[in-house]
């Protein structure tokens, strides 16, 4: 004899819903508690749609293929990679004095270093966020980056170019 506690922990807040139907091992669905099973389709809401078996209803939108272990792996070397080329970059700029006296010649110097330190976080942030759904445009953009935005000033040890 079970207790009503027992069935309790049996069960979900909402079973009772008359709107719920279950499906059985054949595919087929069931009525459940005397309501009539539903048509797939039909009043469903908005944004809404029917996968599987009847009585399985998934939000379509939100449904995306997860990356592999190795692939956040790699992208979280690669985003490493990324910080550091950040960091190198402002090393490399701080060693460079600007040579400059007259004052747009000045600006532009002062704009390329801070666009130089931004360089690799930007590149890393709209190569993801572009490529989105396409994996292999993605590795060969994050790669190229990799190539590209190196910190040379900082990889020399001067303090120029």
């Amino acid at each position: 004899m079970t207790s009503p506690r027992d069935d309790e922990a049996l069960g979900w807040a909402g079973d009772d819903d008359p709107t719920l139907v279950s499906s059985s091992s054949n595919g087929s669905s069931s009525p459940e508690q005397g309501t009539e099973p539903t048509e797939p389709g039909t009043d469903l809401p908005e944004g809404w749609a029917v996968t599987g078996s009847p009585g399985g209803y998934v939000d379509a939108p939100t449904q995306k293929a997860a990356m592999s272990s190795p692939a956040l792996v790699g992208l979280g070397i690669l985003a490493g990679a990324y910080l550091l080329y950040t960091i190198g970059w402002v090393i490399g700029v701080g060693r460079l004095t600007n040579p400059f006296s007259d004052p747009l010649a000045q600006f532009m110097f002062s704009l390329g270093t801070w666009l130089a330190i931004a360089a690799p976080a930007v590149w890393f942030a709209s190569s993801y966020w572009l490529t989105r759904g396409r994996p292999r445009l993605r590795w060969t953009w994050l790669i190229l980056g990799v190539i590209l935005l190196a910190p040379l000033p900082f990889i020399a040890g001067t303090g120029g170019l």
